[in-house]
């Protein structure tokens, strides 16, 4: 099971990324774009994704993912903590600020973390 605060350091430890609160729910952003959404006390993390990743998502574990409220148009998967595998949805937070940063911030991404990703498309 990952935490709310587990998910905070993953979210934080990433070039750029700094938190802050909207809509009552902790943010995370690299410069001022949104990359993930924590809401600690209902045990859930709404994170930026393609459709077809969100799909994916859903399909393997529809207990833990679901399409986002508002965002899930535009891709964003809603993730419940408690049932996450904690090594795949740190793979979904670093695809999520991925899909955010610039290049430039990108490039400043620490090996470590690099190696959790998937394969860049194309």
């Amino acid at each position: 099971m990952v935490t709310g605060d587990t998910l905070r350091a993953w979210a934080l430890e990433l070039p750029e990324a700094h938190e802050e609160e909207t809509w009552g729910a902790a943010t995370f952003r690299v410069r001022a774009k949104i990359f993930a959404i924590l809401r600690a006390e209902d045990g859930v993390v709404s994170v930026k994704a393609s459709p077809v990743d969100q799909a994916e998502l859903i399909a393997g574990d529809p207990r833990t993912y679901r399409v986002a409220s508002h965002v899930g148009r535009f891709g964003w998967v809603e993730v419940s903590l408690a049932g996450g595998d904690p090594t795949e949805l740190r793979s979904v937070l670093l695809e999520a600020w991925r899909r955010t940063a610039p290049r430039r911030v990108q490039s400043a991404l620490p090996d470590h973390l690099r190696a959790l990703l998937p394969a860049p498309p194309g």
